[in-house]
């Protein structure tokens, strides 16, 4: 039986802990700069270095705290000083409408916000908010809401050039009910985003001005997951592969063109991004699909896949992503707390580790170390050890427990950036 495949970016991980410094696009991997969810390779790797190697019972030291962030599970991006988030219902104003938030990266400080729309209010109280990370790309920054309006800012003052609706423009659709929370892919002069379906399952849009490029249409596509395409070049051959509802994809970034898909059964939503490593692509979904890996093989102009293994329910991850360290895999069993680690190419299980949080935890790493974030708000370090799992440290993040600490953590300019509902903390890790 088909099984689900999810790719993940052209990450080339060296002995040890060695992020990818290879761009996706024109979002190049600078010192300092995050631009987008999981970092400029979407790989959740960071290249900081020197870091410290355990933290005192409280944590490392508080540098700054910044609040008027609203409820959200956006994580920062970081580019060029700044940072930018998304949240609705802010504190520092009236209203319980969408924003992007623009910060001061040396101190927090609010530069300017911008009002996106009404929030996202469907489904139980702890699904709502906003929950797509802003990408940015020189100076412009682009936010998708959970409603499916894409919005183009200036990074200078948050002025908006355009928008786009990817259900009413693109006849787009989600393949579950919790709105949209891709972040999106800038490639040179294109931005490429996934409004779902089987009309515009993939687009490419001009990013000056948002005018369609190319469309690329999956028969039979269910709708749009939540994962963020990522670019592989098997063979030498760019492909943006991402999943939806219906599994993983492969596309030809010059035509739109579907070169392979990787169909799985439905479940109830896959949302992990995808990994890259070569021509192999890694793939996860929660709700007991698992995880899967295929191998793309270039023959000319083509691209097509052999499976090397089927999804396996031991390599499943509901929300808090994976991540590739040498050739091993790094990522919470579904949403259980327990992290597991196995060999990406044959996928076994090498360890399944119990730490000292609790429920789903998303995972960020960087100087040989993996960052677990729990959803009751305990922030652990957990040396990168394919032979045992091996906590470090934790402490309890501040203000957190009243909703889930869903947002992904972020390593960049030697700091740890962990989002917390209305708050942003900023903690040194040198």
């Amino acid at each position: 039986m088909k099984q689900f495949f999810r790719s993940f970016t052209n990450a080339r991980i060296q002995a040890g802990l060695c992020a990818s410094l290879i761009a996706v696009s024109g979002l190049v991997a600078e010192d300092g700069n995050w631009p987008t969810f999981r970092g400029a390779d979407r790989s959740g790797v960071a290249p900081d270095r020197d870091l410290l190697q355990a933290w005192p019972d409280a944590g490392p030291a508080l540098l700054w705290k910044s609040t008027g962030l609203g409820r959200g599970y956006s994580s920062p991006a970081i580019s060029n000083g700044k940072i930018f988030t998304m949240g609705d219902g802010l504190s520092t104003v009236q209203d319980k409408d969408e924003y992007v938030i623009c910060l001061n990266l040396k101190d927090g400080k609010e530069l300017w916000r911008s009002k996106l729309g009404p929030a996202w209010t469907k489904g139980q109280e702890s699904w709502q908010s906003s929950r797509s990370t802003p990408t940015v790309d020189g100076d412009s920054v682009y936010a998708l809401t959970a409603e499916g309006m894409l919005i183009k800012l200036s990074t200078r003052d948050g002025k908006e050039a355009w928008r786009k609706n990817l259900k009413e423009e693109f006849g787009g659709k989600k393949a579950d009910s919790w709105g949209y929370s891709e972040s999106v892919l800038i490639d040179g002069e294109n931005l490429i985003c996934t409004p779902g379906g089987e009309t515009n399952t993939m687009v490419a849009l001009n990013k000056t001005n948002g005018e369609l490029i190319w469309s690329c249409k999956r028969p039979g596509d269910r709708g749009a997951g939540h994962a963020s395409i990522v670019i592989s070049h098997p063979g030498g051959k760019k492909v943006y592969v991402t999943t939806t509802g219906t599994g993983a994809m492969g596309v030809d970034p010059e035509t739109g063109t579907l070169l392979w898909d990787y169909e799985i059964i439905k479940t109830t939503a896959v949302i992990p991004t995808p990994i890259i490593k070569d021509d192999l692509v890694f793939f996860t979904a929660g709700y007991g699909t698992g995880g899967a890996l295929v191998r793309q093989i270039r023959s000319g102009d083509s691209v097509n896949i052999d499976e090397v293994y089927p999804c396996d329910p031991k390599l499943q991850n509901k929300h808090g992503g994976v991540i590739l360290i040498g050739d091993h895999l790094y990522g919470d069993s579904g949403d259980s707390g327990s992290p597991f680690c196995a060999e990406l190419e044959s996928g076994e299980v090498l360890w399944k580790g119990r730490g000292s949080g609790k429920r789903s935890a998303c995972v960020a790493a960087a100087d040989g170390h993996l960052y677990f974030r729990y959803q009751d708000g305990t922030m652990t370090l957990v040396r990168a050890n394919p032979q045992e799992f091996q906590e470090v440290s934790n402490f309890t993040v501040p203000g957190s427990g009243e909703r889930p600490s869903w947002a992904h953590p972020v390593i960049a300019n030697g700091n740890l950036y962990l989002r917390e509902g209305d708050t942003l903390l900023c903690y040194s890790l040198r």
